[in-house]
Order: structure tokens, then C-alpha cells, then sequence
């Protein structure tokens, strides 16, 4: 497959990226803050293991249950109302809980806010999918998706240490306060600053014919309040809920796809719930040391996912086949991410550190997942597909996190925890290569050949069958 020459003008993609990237870092940080605030908060209010692990479990189930709500909202509403919103209201949610304790029932109203934060943050990754296939070609989607990814390890970069310092300098409580007025500030700037390409106010041609003729779904968002500008004769076809449900649970691919999510997801939720009360109980931290400890693993996230997405694009530049280029990353990160496991058979913290970091490494790695959702949905339902990925995916946060809290309360350690955790990546990796499949675009069942929109390809050429995309007149790609 060719990939057509970038032009030398034209760079708002990375801009939206960087955009969709911050609102994951921050919707990751405000469901971290619990991590965090909770060793502390825990003494304060005198909360038990199991009943934090019900606390960070609340977030996961709420989270679950949005994500098929959440994408249905964005392909209706659209990525930039969707997500501002969510923002506004989870941000509010995140500032609130700083003052659970002024409640009669504190431990209630904490079960209550980290459920409805669940609630607020579910279109973000749906949101998110819909960004990459409307920006991004095939060629540049690894790149562009492994970025993306680096959100959930730039966040605990860039906020655990703030938070870690917060708690000690200024109590628990400030760890969410902070958090929610850093949220309202990136809103306004969102709402002011993010667009896609149907409707953004001043496009680059070039860059729109290029990502267009690559596969990217530029008229995403088109008809979600006004149409792009093809006359309004065509809008893209709304399929109904349960039918696209039907048809998406009928794949062997997208079946494949999910259940290696859950897998990922087991791993992220240790590292964002337990990880640093694993640093403070289990080998004995400060919350000060552990909240800058917690980062160093995060690092190698960053830097892992980051190369995996440059490696997928170059094999797939090599190979042609959107499977090499999507598989053998997966595979070898998450064989990595299992090095975990090798902390119960150490004393030393130096060495736990290191195998944390490699197994952070390397989950940064094999987390492509929202790169193969943006090759594989379905054009007319792209935000209901990553609704579905994201919602078996976190489904894993409902049981870790209890799961986990259920054996520290039994066992008083946590080796089997490591265990359960790391055999999660393995899970997942079998999963790309037993059910999966050859990865392509799935094509709704009687709607094979429609375009979803004017002014796209049809069909994408993401993948070996299709050819290149005509290049859309810049009067068809403005709003």
C-alpha cells in the first residue's frame, strides 16, 4: 500500500492530537486522584482495603456501563460538544470530592462522586477514536494512536508527583480540588481552540486532500448540527443501536479486539489504583516518594507507547498488511508487561522498580488497541464501536481493583495480586492471534459499499483491497 507524500503545510492534526491527548492525560489524572489521595484519605476517614477497592471499582462500573451511551452521544452530538461538556461536569464532580469529608456519610458520597465521574469522563475514548479516523491516514494512524495512548502514562507523569506533593504539603483533599479547577480551565481552551476537519472554520487543502486520499474519514462530525459543505444532499447514515450492536458482537474480529482490551485494561487499572499504595504497604514508601516513584514506570510507558506507534507505521510502510503492523507490537509488549510477576521474587526495591518500569514499558507498547479500532469500525458507527471497546475494556476496572482488594484483605500481600495482573497481558496477546484475525475495516451488514459521507473513499484504503482515496476539491472538505 502507498502512503501519498505529506505536503509541507499542513500540521492541525497533530494540534487536534495534542488536544485529545491532554483531555485523556487529565481524565486519567481525575480518576488517579483517588490513588493517590487514598492512603491518606483512607487513615482519615478510616476506610478499609475492601472498601477502597469499592471505591475505585465505583469509577470502573460507571465508566463501563457509559462508554455504549457515550459513543452514541458523540456520533450524534459530535466530538466537540461531547467531550467540553464532559469536561465541565466531571471537573465539578473531581473539585467536589474534595469536600466529602464535610458530608454526614463521607464514604457514600465518595461511592456516589467517583460514580458519576464514571458517567462524565465515558465519552472521551469513543470521542477520541473518532478524532483519529477523521484526522489520521492509515499510514499515520500507529503513530498518531500510540500518542494518544501515551495520555494514560503522561498523566501519572505529570500528575502523581503533583499530587503526591499536594497531599503532603495541603492534605488529601487538595489532591481533587486542584485537579477539577485545572479541568474547567481546559474546557474553555478545548472549546475555543478543538475542530474536526468537516467543520473547521479555516482548512489547509492540502492537508485535507492528503489525509482524505490516506483513508482519513474527513467528514466525521459533518451533519452533528450543520452539514459540510456538499450541498446537504447526502449526510452520513445513522444506523440504529441495536442493529450496529448486533453486527458489531457478530465479528470474530472486533470479538478478538475486545477481549484483548480487557486484558490491557487489568494491567492500566492496577498501575492507576494500587500502584502506589503497592509502593507505600507493600515495600514500604512514603506517599511523598511514592507519588514521584509512581512516575518513573510512567516514563517508560510514554516512551514505549510512543515508539510502538512509529514501529507499527514503519512495518506496515514494509509489509503492506495492517496485521504484522498492528500484531507484532501488541505481542511484544504485552510478553513484557508480564515481567511484573518477577517482583515476588525479589527483595530488592531498586529491582522491583526496574521490573515495574520494563512491565510499564512494554504495556505502553502492545497498547494499540485505539489504532486497530480507528482501522477496523465500522464508518457509520465509529463512536459506538469505541463505546463498545472501552466498555469491556474498563469493565476490567470493576474487577482489578476488587479483585486485588479481596486478596490483600485474605492474604495480606501482594504477590497473588502481581500474579492475577500480569497473566492479563498474556491473555491478551493470545486473544490478537487465536480470535482476531486478519485486521481490516468491518463493513456493516447492508451497508457494504456505502459511504458513510460525500466527500470519503469508499471503501478505505486501510487495508490491502482498497485503493487510494480520490482527492476531495476543498470546497467539499469546508463547513
Amino acid at each position: 500500500m502507498m502512503t501519498p507524500t505529506p505536503p509541507r503545510a499542513g500540521s492541525y492534526r497533530y494540534i487536534a492530537l495534542a488536544f485529545i491527548t491532554i483531555v485523556l492525560a487529565l481524565s486519567v489524572g481525575d480518576r488517579a486522584t483517588l490513588s493517590v489521595a487514598g492512603p491518606e484519605m483512607s487513615k482519615a476517614l478510616g476506610i478499609s482495603p475492601i472498601g477502597m477497592g469499592w471505591l475505585f471499582s465505583s469509577f470502573a462500573w460507571a465508566y463501563a456501563l457509559g462508554q455504549i451511551p457515550g459513543g452514541w452521544i458523540v456520533d450524534r452530538l459530535g466530538v466537540k460538544r461531547s467531550l467540553m461538556w464532559g469536561l465541565i461536569l466531571w471537573s465539578l464532580v473531581t473539585f467536589g470530592m474534595g469536600f466529602a469529608p464535610w458530608f454526614a456519610a463521607p464514604f457514600v458520597m465518595l461511592m456516589i462522586m467517583r460514580f458519576v465521574l464514571g458517567i462524565c469522563e465515558s465519552p472521551v475514548t469513543p470521542g477520541s477514536a473518532r478524532v483519529l479516523a477523521a484526522w489520521f491516514p492509515s499510514g499515520e494512524r500507529g503513530m498518531a494512536g500510540s500518542i494518544f495512548n501515551s495520555a494514560q502514562y503522561i498523566a501519572l507523569v505529570l500528575f502523581s508527583p503533583l499530587m503526591g506533593w499536594l497531599s503532603h504539603r495541603f492534605g488529601w483533599e487538595s489532591v481533587f480540588t486542584v485537579m477539577g479547577s485545572i479541568g474547567l480551565l481546559l474546557a474553555f481552551v478545548w472549546n475555543l481552540g478543538f475542530f474536526v476537519p468537516a467543520r473547521h472554520p479555516r482548512p489547509n487543502p492540502a492537508e485535507i486532500s492528503y489525509i482524505a486520499a490516506g483513508g482519513a474519514l474527513i467528514d466525521v462530525d459533518a451533519d452533528t448540527g450543520r452539514t459540510a459543505a456538499t450541498g446537504g444532499a447526502e449526510k452520513t447514515a445513522h444506523v440504529p443501536v441495536l442493529q450496529a450492536l448486533a453486527a458489531l458482537f457478530g465479528s470474530r474480529m472486533l470479538v478478538g479486539i475486545f477481549i484483548a482490551q480487557y486484558g490491557i485494561n487489568a494491567i492500566t487499572w492496577f498501575f492507576v489504583s494500587w500502584f502506589p499504595t503497592y509502593l507505600v504497604k507493600g515495600l514500604g514508601f512514603t506517599i511523598l516518594q511514592a507519588g514521584f516513584l509512581a512516575a518513573l514506570p510512567a516514563v517508560c510507558g510514554v516512551v514505549g507507547a510512543v515508539i510502538s506507534g512509529f514501529f507499527s507505521d514503519y512495518l506496515l510502510k514494509k509489509t503492506g498488511s495492517l496485521s504484522i503492523a498492528r500484531k507484532v507490537p501488541i505481542t511484544i509488549g504485552l510478553f513484557m508487561s508480564a515481567l511484573m510477576i518477577g517482583c515476588n521474587y525479589t527483595r530488592s526495591e531498586t529491582l522491583v522498580i526496574f521490573l515495574m518500569s520494563a512491565a510499564f514499558f512494554g504495556k505502553g507498547f502492545g497498547s494499540l488497541g485505539w489504532t486497530v479500532v480507528a482501522d477496523t469500525a465500522p464508518k457509520q458507527v465509529i463512536g459506538l464501536t469505541g463505546g463498545v471497546f472501552s466498555a469491556i475494556g474498563n469493565s476490567a476496572g470493576i474487577v482489578t481493583p476488587l479483585v486485588i482488594g479481596y486478596i490483600l484483605a485474605g492474604t495480606n500481600s501482594f504477590e497473588y495480586a502481581l500474579l492475577f495482573v500480569g497473566l492479563h497481558g498474556i491473555m491478551a496477546v493470545l486473544s490478537y492471534w487465536l480470535i482476531v484475525g486478519k485486521i481490516e475495516r468491518f463493513e456493516l451488514p447492508g451497508l457494504v459499499g456505502a459511504c458513510a459521507a460525500p466527500a470519503m473513499a469508499c471503501p478505505d484504503p486501510g487495508h490491502a483491497a482498497a485503493g487510494p482515496a480520490p482527492r476531495p476539491s476543498p470546497e467539499k472538505t469546508t463547513a
